[in-house]
């Protein structure tokens, strides 16, 4: 299954071991995220190693070991359908994962509530992923 994973699966996934990892490392899940993911990850570092029980290296080898499982698009390959994707996107910074994913024709997998606002993607959140892919 292909699906857009949000910044806010993947800090989870960061901060500490749990579901959201199991799913990232399911075979049957292909992820996409935008080119501009890793930017963020070092733009929050230091606010995730708060949160987390890892050691800067720990966080250096899991963030790697995403970086080799994540499909990375480039910012251009999906800007022709940004214009469409803040229109429907409650939040304009997630503009950019349902342009994505409009551009893939594919659900996004996030935890932010107010993306199941619109009715253009489908939203999974990391339960519903889980148990989507269990049925």
């Amino acid at each position: 299954m292909d699906v857009v994973v949000d910044a806010n699966v993947l800090f989870a996934a960061l901060i500490r071991d749990g579901l959201s990892m199991d799913l990232l490392l399911d075979r049957n899940l292909h992820l996409y995220v935008p080119e501009f993911i890793f930017e963020e990850f070092s733009a929050h570092v230091d606010e995730i190693l708060q949160k987390t029980k890892r050691t800067r290296a720990e966080f250096d080898d899991v963030r790697s070991n995403l970086e080799q499982i994540l499909s990375i698009v480039p910012n251009e390959d999906f800007e022709k359908y940004l214009e469409e994707a803040v229109e429907i996107s409650p939040d304009k910074e997630d503009a950019p994962y349902v342009a994505l994913a409009l551009k893939l024709k594919t659900p996004i997998w996030s935890n932010d509530k107010k993306l199941k606002e619109q009715s253009k993607i489908l939203i999974y959140n990391t339960t519903e992923l889980f148990y989507f892919l269990r049925s």
